[in-house]
């Protein structure tokens, strides 16, 4: 296994970090929530240990940044928080188990043993709205059985919202997926990507696929 411990306290970190690999597995320790959200949306971690308290990005940010970008393996997290109300915030946020500070190290092993168990589902290559496909593996896209050409960008603001079809993206996720910081919020760069996509997908069409919700963001639904 591959496993992200995002821990600031060095003293916590350095004793996860020894304790799993003593356990032969490999581990990298990461200090902050914005670097640690950015290597596990980039590598593919088996599980990530992720602490709440973190400087300037926070647990709970970067867990719900990493669930935006599609992050699909387990999250542990670590809270000092031991209030019903902040473990089923975090449970609710995409975390699929918590250990509360302070620990024994016996405890924590066995939530990531039985995390590392858990069978994956094996999720189809190809993404379907209506007419509409995706293929991930080729990075094909088309409509009817028509082939469209996109740019890199365009793909990937399309894949986002083909991985969440039905529910509507607001600019901000769909800007962290694409592009992968923080644009200046008066930027509307995710709205000309989004008028070439409808141009490219929706404009030969009567049924169209791509909508707006006014100030929310955008939906593909078929």
């Amino acid at each position: 296994m591959k496993v992200l411990v995002i821990e600031d306290d060095p003293t916590v970190g350095q004793f996860l970090k020894r304790g799993l690999e003593e356990q032969r597995w490999g581990v990298d320790l990461i200090t902050d929530g914005e670097t640690g959200e950015r290597l596990a949306a980039s590598q593919p971690y088996d599980l990530v240990i992720l602490d709440m308290r973190l400087p300037g990005k926070n647990g709970l940010e970067v867990l719900h940044g990493l669930r935006a970008r599609g992050f699909a393996s387990p999250v542990l997290v670590l809270t000092a928080q031991d209030a019903v109300d902040a473990k089923v915030q975090t449970l609710r946020a995409g975390a699929d188990d918590y250990v509360t500070k302070p620990f024994a190290f016996e405890e924590l092993l066995a939530r990531v043993e039985a995390l590392s168990r858990r069978p994956r589902a094996i999720a189809s290559p190809v993404l379907r709205v209506a007419d509409l496909e995706l293929n991930h593996d080729t990075r094909d896209v088309r409509r009817a059985g028509e082939a469209i050409e996109l740019t890199p960008k365009e793909y990937a603001v399309l894949e986002y919202l083909m991985r969440h079809a039905g529910r509507v993206m607001s600019r901000t996720l769909i800007t962290e997926y694409a592009w992968g910081y923080h644009f200046d919020p008066g930027t509307n760069i995710v709205d000309v990507v989004i008028n070439h996509l409808r141009k490219k997908i929706d404009a030969k069409h009567a049924r169209k696929l791509i909508s707006t919700v006014r100030g929310v963001g955008y939906v593909i639904k078929g």
